[in-house]
């Protein structure tokens, strides 16, 4: 495999596995958001802000992705406007914590692990539609 192709199939990984986290976390979301007060139980300390702010975000993740499957220029400035929106939901809920705010560890570790792809996929966007 030339480093062409090798390019190719690293981009087409990446757009497809950020239409998959987006659908995933459209889904996630969606349900703890509109699935009743059920749903809100069981997702225990819900931080409201990031649970909006990642529903919406999962659109934006699948956008990005198709985007970037096309090799479409707007790609990586979604991808960047997530990873920015993403520190910046990060920052706001460390100040939530830090001031005693009740929250779930999973979030921390949800949002840490969201911040790290969407930083790879913001820089494969970035090589892969430098040149289309």
């Amino acid at each position: 495999m030339n480093d062409r192709h090798r390019y190719q199939a690293i981009r087409r990984l990446a757009g497809g596995v950020a239409i998959v986290f987006g659908l995933l976390t459209v889904v996630s979301g969606g349900l703890v958001l509109f699935g009743g007060e059920q749903a809100l139980q069981l997702a225990g300390n819900v931080v409201s802000f990031v649970l909006w702010f990642n529903f919406l975000a999962g659109f934006g993740y699948v956008l990005a992705g198709l985007g970037l499957l096309r090799r479409k220029r707007w790609a990586y400035r979604v991808f960047l406007a997530l990873v920015t929106g993403t520190v910046v939901v990060l920052s706001a809920f460390s100040l939530h914590v830090l001031q005693g705010g009740a929250y779930e560890i999973r979030t921390v570790v949800a949002l840490g692990f969201r911040t790290a792809v969407l930083l790879l996929l913001t820089w494969i966007a970035a090589i892969a539609t430098a040149n289309p």
